[in-house]
C-alpha cells in the first residue's frame, strides 16, 4: 500500500472576506483616474487589492520583528542561564531510552 502526502500551502487572509463593503473617499490624480477608467480599470478593486497587499506586507514585517525580538530574548536567556535543552539533558541524562 502506498501513501502520498500532499502539502498545500494555504495563505490565510488577515481580514474577514465576508465583511460588508464600506464606501470610502479616496483622493487620486484626476488624469490617472480618467485614463484608468478609459481602460475599464475598476478603481475600487485595484484599491482593495493594493490594501490587501500592503496589509499583508506590514503584518509580515511585524511578525518578522516579533520573531527577532523573541530570538533576542531567548539568546539573552541562554547567555545568562544556559541552554534549556542542555539543562534537560543534564537533568534526564543522555540515554535514548528515557522517554
Amino acid at each position: 500500500m502506498c501513501c502520498w502526502i500532499i502539502r498545500v500551502a494555504v495563505k490565510t487572509v488577515p481580514y474577514d472576506l465576508k465583511a460588508a463593503k464600506q464606501t470610502v473617499s479616496l483622493t487620486v490624480n484626476s488624469d490617472l483616474y480618467a485614463k484608468a477608467k478609459s481602460f475599464g480599470i475598476n478603481a475600487s478593486q485595484v484599491a482593495e487589492e493594493a490594501l490587501q497587499y500592503e496589509l499583508s506586507a506590514r503584518l509580515a514585517a511585524q511578525l518578522k520583528e516579533d520573531i527577532r525580538r523573541d530570538l533576542e530574548a531567548y539568546n539573552a536567556y541562554v547567555a545568562e542561564h544556559g541552554s534549556p535543552a542542555e539543562m534537560a539533558r543534564a537533568h534526564y541524562g543522555n540515554s535514548d531510552d528515557a522517554i
